[in-house]
């Protein structure tokens, strides 16, 4: 009969053979060759089964398509490194995503992130581990959100009766008379615009001045938003300048009528005061996409979203490519102007930032029929061709369109009511003629 000791050191040898055995990379298998150039251990049908996925039938694809097997052991198809990769060639998308400018907040593996839950309570979650329920716990109860809420996303959301950032206070009336005491009069709790804290309602607008914002009340009820033709966050021309907004309504000076303030009973500018008022730093009175009424602008088209601003500066056709997509699909439009998302750049965001392209291919795509590259005004990136931002009037598929050659109306191709497409004007809903010159819609009331 063997000591325990001995015993004990023979479990303990073999727990690390094992350990030892586990750590050695899928692709040094001894035990399925006698030595090097000989023969498989294993059958055809059994070495093909190892380099399937797990649940593939019989045929399916081997080492994800992404490599040959060799002997139970996937051989990846490696084009750069840390493309492919993982013991069936699993791995494509090996970069993890970015959130909030950085990697995962975990650690990412073959392109997901994994998030530190070392202690096992899953509180670090999301898709870039950016979620994190510990900020939730109250450092006195050590309880989350302390046993008076739940928590999402690091933030805790309150059970009725309670408040603060981790529920840590009680208010010091019953949940009945909160709700009551933030209920607006059209019988909505904080106006639909804000949550009711212990009676008190907090509106969801914040003013970046630190004064009240858009949204206040007692219960939310007013909204100032409801003053302004077109809702700028920072611009304080309530009531177009020709009143005082009170709790959502406006009140009109002397001399202006209308929802807004925005038509003149008489008007006191002579035609070039109301001109100059119209152009504001445009050459055009209502930057050549409007009507000037007594130094007011309405942007044409009428009941139209897309041009607006004091002089009708702002124009989000612009944004619009040739069959009416938005900033390529890849950003938001502002004033005329494309704010690209991550990952695309250009007028109107068309172009990607990664390209998948070598530089034959890229060069090949961007040669026109006498095979000068981008026409020889302007440059290839990804098989597409960026033209050059020193020549405006430079476009086109292979930069060999001159935009002077459309027509012109008011000092503005296409008016400004179209697109010059190669020499031609592409007129918007509504416009007609060689220059887009032409309203065919209603006249303004």
């Amino acid at each position: 009969m063997r000591p325990v000791g001995f015993r004990n050191f023979l479990l303990l040898a073999s727990s690390l053979l094992f350990a030892g055995l586990s750590a050695v990379p899928q692709s040094f298998s001894p035990s399925l060759r006698s030595g090097p150039g000989a023969a498989c251990r294993l059958s055809r049908a059994e070495s093909e089964r190892r380099c399937r996925a797990p649940g593939q039938p019989p045929g399916g694809a081997l080492c994800h398509g992404r490599g040959r097997c060799d002997c139970g052991v996937c051989i990846c198809h490696v084009s750069e490194p840390g493309v492919y990769f993982g013991p069936l060639c699993e791995c494509h998308e090996w970069m993890c995503e970015t959130y909030d400018g950085s990697t995962c907040a975990g650690t990412c593996h073959c392109g997901r992130c994994k998030c530190d839950n070392s202690d096992g309570n899953g509180l670090v979650y999301g898709k870039f581990c950016e979620c994190d329920d510990r900020e939730c716990i109250d450092d006195e109860t050590e309880e989350i959100c302390g046993g008076h809420g739940k928590c999402y996303c690091g933030n805790c959301y309150c059970q009725a009766g309670w408040h603060g950032d981790k529920c840590e206070f009680q208010c010091d009336i019953t949940p009945w008379e909160s709700k009551r005491r933030c209920t607006s009069p059209d019988g909505r709790v904080c106006s639909n615009r804000g949550i009711c804290v212990c009676g008190e309602c907090s509106c969801h607008d914040v003013d970046p001045t630190g004064d009240w914002g858009d949204i206040h009340g007692d219960t939310c009820e007013c909204d100032e938003r409801d003053c302004k033709a077109v809702y700028d966050r920072y611009s304080d021309d309530f009531c177009s300048g020709h009143g005082q907004c009170n709790c959502g309504r406006c009140d009109c000076k002397v001399g202006w009528y209308g929802k807004k303030c925005e038509h003149p009973r008489s008007c006191p500018l002579s035609a070039e005061e109301s001109i100059k008022k119209c152009q504001g730093s445009s050459a055009l009175p209502c930057s050549g996409r409007g009507k000037c009424e007594c130094g007011e602008c309405t942007c044409y088209p009428p009941g139209g979203s897309r041009v607006y601003g004091k002089t009708c500066e702002c124009d989000d056709r612009r944004c619009e490519d040739l069959d009416g997509v938005v900033c390529g699909g890849h950003g938001t439009c502002s004033c005329g102007r494309c704010v690209c998302g991550r990952g695309w750049f250009g007028k109107l965001c068309q172009h990607p930032r990664k390209c998948n392209l070598t530089e034959e291919q890229s060069r090949s795509l961007c040669e026109s029929a006498d095979g000068v590259l981008c026409s020889g005004k302007g440059s290839c990136h990804c098989g597409k061709c960026i033209c050059s931002a020193e020549e405006w009037y430079i476009s086109g598929e292979f930069c060999d369109c001159d935009d002077r050659d459309c027509d012109k109306h008011d000092g503005l191709i296409c008016t400004g009511n179209g697109i010059c497409s190669c020499g031609n004007c592409e007129c918007w809903d509504g416009w007609n003629g060689n220059a887009c010159e032409i309203w065919l819609g209603t006249e303004y009331p």
